[in-house]
């Protein structure tokens, strides 16, 4: 099984629907399939082993993938802001490549040894001129679908391999085929080199929506092209949420009568954030998407429902599943494991475990992680609650050794959360002499909001354990991301100890 399988599929089904629009440019199935058969053409006659992609989202972007999976090798979007010695480094492990890049850097990546670079424009293009769909594609389920690099936030980034079989079972677990109807319109805005881009296009081929590229976010930007384009469904990161929703209140108006679902992932939902974004999206469904590189996107999913009745409830337990992952995926199973490997109770805190087909656990030149009987250890630590629902609490290397104690981040930052005073909130270890470490936090507070020290102190431990209570606390215009939403603990880690 192979990608190509789902775009026939979907050509069969309505080869003259369009697929993918970027501005004016458009592609539609039948499109996309004659011209993923041009480019695997011209990667057979360039002798390459990969077909990278430096650039941001384009039409460049479903013709480089269906393209690659027709020549039957491996796909590579790589992160467009990278120069100097760590691209050198990334394009070093998948020479020979065939490289798709703007037009400005074609000639300095041009250069590298066994890149053979070409322009995004010249890319399209010579794809567009094609006019034959035929040849046959290979379908071996276990060939290189994609290589997406980690972010490296906490280390050299590595190369996460993705094979067809991954993909396929995620798609066809998760979506049903050609459900969207002809004015479906999906808005995608993260990065091509982000897995929510890839598992985005994949999905939406399979299901016949429309996908308009966003190349790259600006609240306002993406507001407006939500109405001049009729998007009913999208994907953010949390981050561009809260810009989305700062944008809208700054206008009073919201105006996207045809958004009818909102998915988010790829980082730490901010309690008030869904709140607001809830009161101000009035009728349309949130769906909260947990899941990994290494897992070929979702693991659980807290959807419309489990949103609106957590909102509503005046049960605790409940309204805080507003803030937990949801439920696995029903192709999937997840455990919560101890520092043993051994799973724990409900309620318990470890790491999380998942096993499935979609789950790769590889990563390109390194022993698979994945264990003899099929478990992945995400190195993300949770729990579940009594009613099976996911909670995140950060990176296993994030957890904070105090004493001997280990304290979770997550379960402290959304006690600070609470206070209403806090717009978000990052806690870290920093080194102690008698204690190993200690509890640190960063806090930004709401425009126009007030709150010292001394009473975030008595906030946090009045409802924790004193251990937990921060020792320092600093307040931040913004705290650091990535453009994936991913907290940068490492950055707030090292400008805390540097400051003493």
């Amino acid at each position: 099984m192979n990608l190509m399988m789902l775009l026939e599929m979907a050509v069969t089904g309505a080869g003259d629907r369009v697929a993918v629009k970027n501005g004016g440019d458009t592609l539609d199935y039948a499109q996309l399939m004659t011209g993923a058969a041009a480019v695997a053409q011209t990667l057979q006659q360039a002798g390459v082993e990969h077909l990278a992609m430096l650039d941001e989202s384009s039409l460049a972007l479903p013709l480089g993938l269906f393209g690659s999976a027709h020549a039957g090798l491996p796909f590579v979007p790589l992160n467009y802001r990278l120069t100097g010695g760590e691209l050198e480094s990334l394009l070093a492990q998948i020479s020979p490549a065939l490289l798709v890049t703007g037009a400005e850097r074609v000639e300095e990546v041009g250069r590298l040894p066994g890149i053979q670079a070409v322009s995004r424009d010249d890319f399209i293009a010579r794809a567009r001129a094609a006019s034959d769909p035929a040849g046959e594609w290979p379908m071996d389920p276990d060939q290189i679908a994609v290589l997406l690099f980690t972010s490296g936030t906490t280390g050299a980034p590595k190369a996460a391999v993705i094979r067809h079989k991954h993909l396929v079972s995620y798609v066809l677990g998760s979506v049903e085929f050609m459900a969207a109807d002809e004015s479906d319109t999906g808005l995608v805005c993260v990065p091509p080199y982000h897995i929510a881009g890839v598992a985005a296009l994949v999905s939406s081929v399979y299901s016949g929506r429309r996908i308009v590229q966003l190349p790259r976010f600006d609240a306002e930007a993406w507001i407006e092209l939500a109405r001049s384009e009729h998007v009913t469904n999208a994907f953010v990161v949390p981050t561009m949420l809260a810009r989305i929703i700062e944008a809208l209140e700054r206008s009073a108006t919201v105006d996207l009568p045809r958004l009818r679902a909102l998915s988010y992932g790829g980082g730490k939902m901010p309690l008030s954030v869904i709140q607001r974004g809830m009161a101000l999206f009035q009728g349309v469904d949130f769906t909260n998407a947990y899941g990994l590189t290494e897992t070929s996107s979702t693991i659980s999913i807290l959807g419309p429902d489990d949103h609106r009745r957590a909102a509503a409830s005046s049960d605790p337990e409940e309204q805080r599943r507003l803030v937990s992952v949801g439920t696995p995926l029903p192709a999937l199973e997840v455990e919560i494991r101890d520092e043993d490997g051994k799973p724990v109770e409900s309620g318990a805190r470890g790491e999380i475990y998942v096993r499935g087909e979609q789950v790769s656990g590889e990563y390109l030149g390194r022993r698979t992680t994945v264990s003899g009987d099929g478990w992945f250890p995400t190195r993300d630590s949770g729990y579940f609650d009594g009613g099976g629902y996911l909670f995140l609490e950060g990176r296993i290397d994030d957890v904070i050794v105090r004493g001997g104690e280990n304290l979770s981040p997550g379960e402290i930052e959304d006690v600070l959360l609470s206070h209403e005073a806090v717009a978000d909130a990052a806690v870290v270890g920093v080194p102690d002499v008698q204690w190993g470490e200690v509890v640190a936090a960063v806090v930004v507070l709401h425009g126009g909001v007030d709150a010292d020290v001394e009473e975030l102190q008595a906030f946090v431990r009045e409802r924790l354990r004193s251990s937990r209570t921060p020792q320092s606390i600093e307040f931040w215009h913004e705290l650091p991301y990535n453009e994936t939403g991913k907290l940068l603990r490492r950055v707030v880690r090292a400008e805390l100890v540097a400051d003493g």
